[in-house]
């Protein structure tokens, strides 16, 4: 919210979506999956909607609804399901449970970035996108193959096999991809090159989980379909 510019009338709109942040890391904790796919989608935007409107304030109103709920979806939703995933039940024949999966995940994101950022260093030459002039098609075919790779070999944190790992290590790199460029659209759009400055050299914490935001709740909704 730091980054965007709201009117004065959106200050309560903003307090309550900020007061939605813990019921919906409640949710996960019990793990009341209803609940919890659809209280910030369904339940907060009606209410959020409902709250600016009585502002009785119509000039930009449309914006600040688009933000305000816009980027509850796109940081609280979305990084929500990696604390779901810890309110998971134990599967027969999978030891390691709930916390292998947020491992694996978490890892792979992170080593994707590193891999794309590597790749893109040592072989690139073609850009790919004006949205990120430094991310190269190199960086991306390669970040997305080792990627892959290694997760055929961490299909032990998961209850999948070799073969569904890898599949699942390429959907990661891919949207992993994808969360990073929308926050770098989201940066040049607002004129910023990082979203804060709380690590020195890297940006602020939003630049670090950019990723997460598209691979935790794509990883935990396979993984929740096919296994429990």
């Amino acid at each position: 919210y730091s980054l965007m510019d709201f009117r004065s009338v959106d200050r309560r709109a903003i307090f309550w979506a900020l007061v939605s942040i813990p019921v919906q890391f409640y949710l996960a904790f019990i793990g009341w999956y209803g609940a919890f796919i659809i209280f910030i989608p369904v339940v907060m935007f009606l209410f959020l909607s409902t709250t600016l409107v009585l502002s009785q304030e119509t000039d930009g109103i449309t914006q600040s609804i688009a933000k305000i709920h816009w980027s509850l979806m796109l940081t609280v939703f979305g990084l929500s399901h990696l604390a779901y995933l810890l309110s998971l039940g134990d599967l027969d024949g999978f030891s390691v449970g709930p916390k292998g999966l947020i491992l694996y995940v978490v890892v792979l994101t992170e080593i994707n970035d590193i891999l794309q950022f590597t790749s893109g260093k040592i072989f690139g030459k073609r850009g790919l996108t004006r949205v990120s002039p430094n991310k190269t098609l190199e960086g991306l075919i390669g970040g997305v193959l080792l990627t892959t790779i290694i997760a055929y070999f961490l299909n032990f944190l998961t209850p999948m096999s070799g073969i569904e790992s890898a599949l699942m290590g390429l959907i990661i790199a891919l949207s992993g991809f994808a969360g990073d460029l929308l926050m770098s659209a989201i940066k040049r759009d607002f004129g910023k090159k990082d979203t804060g400055s709380t690590i020195p050299g890297h940006g602020g914490i939003l630049d670090r989980v950019d990723s997460l935001i598209f691979t935790a709740p794509i990883f935990f909704h396979i993984i929740y379909y096919i296994y429990y």
